[in-house]
């Protein structure tokens, strides 16, 4: 995952070799128009490409999911159906969605480590951020310009990283979930993938183009360079490159770091999140109503959920923590051939096992008291939020936006009776797993009034409380008379009992988690001087990277092999009608029958729906535009593969695989689905491996009577 901004001539080199042709001027620039200008931050951990002079926003179906969920309801399930807009007029504004492209990266690592190179103390290091908000104040942080310094290389290295933010984003096109979705939990990590997960949103922006609020007056956004979309395909071995914004990776995570993620963070994430998904998932399959409601949240859940399964699978398959120790006795035997190598990183390792080893038990408690309370109980959650408000120095207006914009979207999509259940089920596995020292304290009076009838407890607290009542909250946040009662709440009892502990456990960490910090930063610094001729990229922290690499498939275990590309027979292959993951409506199963695929056809006339690439993402990425060599889009990365899982924390060149799925398949569902060509007509589509856009109108084809039969149909359905 390579910073954009330091591509080295070995990584362009390498990329050259593989076959990318564009000079580095055209990939990125400070200055002039470049192909990263056409990738943007979507919403709030989403990557989007540009695909049009008007603001055309290619993502994934998931993560427009939220979105989609947000303007749903029973009488227009999106979700379902799916969403299909025939004109600029009939796009849906969605409030709070913002879009982000990338204005500079400014390296202010002089400026940060001249003024902290003598502080020896951790915490202290930690602690001067106050010059990054000098800095970033100095660039104007506003609603509509964004800027954060961000560390990277283990807080080695520092960058100011400004970003315009549009406020005006409308839902352009959404798949319906059989197509979006299609596999759900299921194939989720899993090779072969049928999955078109896209969705096309549009920005808007002012009469002068910039960033702005919605107004039914504002004009489509008109970016700085627009990605051309490949019609040509791609080849086993052909050049594949992403641009993106990965989340968070530990590839220099120690072995007893990963040790601790294994066993005191994901082993109680997988235990938790499945008893909540369980009992989320019986009432989504009993009421399309609940289904609504949930479905975002449930496929948040799920998804770190899986990943967390499948990393430990991955970690212990891979032999990760017995390749780490390896590593670790390299580097102390490096460090003890030299003086004055032991005096600056002689107590590295030292500080690294004993700052995880001493907070194995505490990381254990305190995942387990958020996955249950933080991320479970829902009703402890807005029960945290009416706590937070600063009734007596908050101002009537801001009150009124708190409750517009916290309080009714939570209710919107909040099932008290649902909730009740799971916080039952909660308070349960807490009590079970987490050691009764750093229990919440309400479990003494609990335990001593319902003796361990938790379902009885989370009856009289969903019977007693005010918090469930919009106007009770807006009459406490508004009369202080009235905000006292919170205080005996049995909900708001419950969440600050709860937030008493964590914060509890986190002070227990303290002095260890600083110790891990400098481990860390250290470790690097001795990594970057133990191998000076290696190129060591930094982790992930959701800034803008590279990855390149090929298109090519795997072998996931002995005798087997998968190819690179799956097609339209999976989906006949996986359909069934009694299953809400492989269910898929009869309209689509037609079209996919009648192989009336048109120009989206590979040569032996098949329509190629995912791909694999050896490109490296992690969460963050989903969303990423795939390139081809000439920098053309030929796919969207939304995916991951099962045995690769451990790929946050360790990459494996030989069976990691992104999973893309094709842009052909995308402009398919567009154009033979849905019958919107009018969106295709606003893209640069090329056909051959041209050096100039071919002309739109020698890509489309005469349709066929099948096809025009279809696209009523899908007329009719919009009706």
């Amino acid at each position: 995952m390579w910073v954009l901004k330091e591509l080295n001539k070995q990584n362009l080199a390498r990329m050259a070799e593989l076959g990318f042709t564009p000079s580095y001027d055209q990939l990125y620039s400070e200055t002039d128009p470049c192909v990263a200008n056409a990738v943007v931050i979507f919403g709030g951990g989403c990557t989007g490409i540009t695909v049009s002079n008007e603001g055309l926003i290619f993502t994934n179906h998931h993560c427009g999911f939220g979105a989609i969920q947000q303007l749903s309801s029973v009488e227009h399930d999106y979700l379902k159906d799916g969403f299909v807009s025939q004109s600029k007029q009939e796009e849906l504004p969605v409030p709070g969605l913002t879009v982000r492209y990338l204005k500079e990266t400014v390296d202010v690592s002089d400026r940060i480590n001249s003024q902290i190179s003598g502080i020896e103390d951790e915490f202290q290091r930690l602690a001067a951020d106050s010059i990054g908000r000098v800095i970033c104040d100095s660039v104007g942080n506003n609603e509509f310009l964004a800027a954060d310094v961000v560390p990277f290389y283990s807080n080695n290295k520092y960058f100011l990283v400004v970003y315009d933010v549009y406020r005006d984003v409308r839902m352009v096109f959404a798949p319906p979930s059989s197509i979006g979705k299609f596999g759900g939990d299921t194939d989720n990590w899993m090779w072969p993938r049928h999955t078109g997960d896209f969705s096309v949103f549009r920005v808007y922006a002012n009469a002068d183009n910039k960033p702005a609020e919605y107004n039914a007056d504002n004009k489509p956004y008109t970016p700085r360079y627009v990605a051309e979309v490949s019609m040509q395909g791609y080849q086993d071995k052909d050049y594949a490159m992403t641009i993106g914004f990965p989340g968070s990776t530990d590839r220099y995570l120690c072995s007893w770091g990963v040790q601790q993620r294994i066993e005191n963070s994901n082993k109680p994430r997988i235990e938790v999140r499945g008893i909540k998904q369980g009992i989320w998932k019986e009432a989504m399959l009993a009421s399309d109503a609940v289904r609504i409601k949930y479905a975002s949240k449930y496929a948040g859940s799920s998804n770190y959920w899986k990943n967390s399964i499948g990393m430990n699978k991955g970690l212990a398959n891979l032999n990760v923590i017995e390749r780490k120790r390896a590593e670790e006795t390299a580097f102390a035997d490096w460090v003890a051939k030299d003086q004055a190598r032991g005096a600056k990183y002689g107590e590295v390792l030292n500080l690294l096992e004993k700052g995880y080893t001493s907070t194995n038990k505490y990381r254990e408690a305190l995942t387990y008291l958020n996955e249950a309370f933080s991320s479970g109980a829902e009703i402890i959650r807005l029960a945290r939020m009416v706590q937070s408000v600063d009734i007596e120095g908050a101002t009537p207006e801001e009150i009124t936006v708190f409750l517009e914009d916290r309080i009714q979207p939570f209710f919107k999509d909040y099932e008290p009776s649902l909730d009740q259940k799971v916080l039952a089920a909660m308070m349960k596995i807490a009590k079970e797993r987490v050691s009764p020292e750093f229990l919440p304290d309400i479990y003494t009076s609990v335990d001593k009034k319902y003796k361990g009838n938790y379902e009885k407890y989370a009856a009289d607290v969903f019977k007693k409380t005010s918090l469930l009542s919009y106007d009770k909250i807006a009459e406490m946040l508004r009369n202080p008379k009235q905000y006292e009662k919170l205080r005996k709440d049995p909900a708001a009892e419950l969440s600050l009992s709860v937030l008493v502990s964590i914060f509890q456990l986190q002070q227990l960490m303290g002095d260890a988690e600083y110790d891990i910090a400098k481990g860390e930063r250290l470790y690097f610094a001795g990594l970057k001087e133990m191998y000076p001729e290696k190129a060591l990229s930094s982790d992930a922290n959701f800034t803008m990277r590279l990855s390149y690499g090929s298109i090519g498939g795997y072998r996931p275990y002995d005798a087997a092999w998968y190819n690179y590309y799956s097609t339209d027979k999976g989906i006949l292959e996986k359909e069934d009608p009694t299953s809400d993951e492989f269910w898929v409506q009869p309209e689509i199963l037609d079209l996919v029958r009648s192989r009336d695929f048109g120009p989206y056809a590979n040569e032996k006339g098949e329509l190629q729906l995912c791909f694999l690439s050896n490109n490296d993402i992690t969460g963050g990425n989903s969303g990423s535009p795939v390139f081809d060599k000439n920098a053309r889009l030929i796919g969207l990365a939304f995916d991951g593969n099962w045995e690769a899982m451990s790929g946050d924390i360790a990459f494996e060149p030989d069976v990691q695989r992104t999973i893309g799925v094709d842009v052909r398949y995308v402009l398919f569902v567009i154009d033979k689905f849905a019958g919107a060509d009018w969106l295709l007509d606003e893209m640069t589509l090329v056909k051959s491996d041209c050096t100039k856009a071919c002309d739109q109108k020698d890509v489309k084809k005469k349709e066929t009577k099948a096809s025009k039969k279809n696209a009523k149909k899908a007329d009719k359905k919009r009706k």
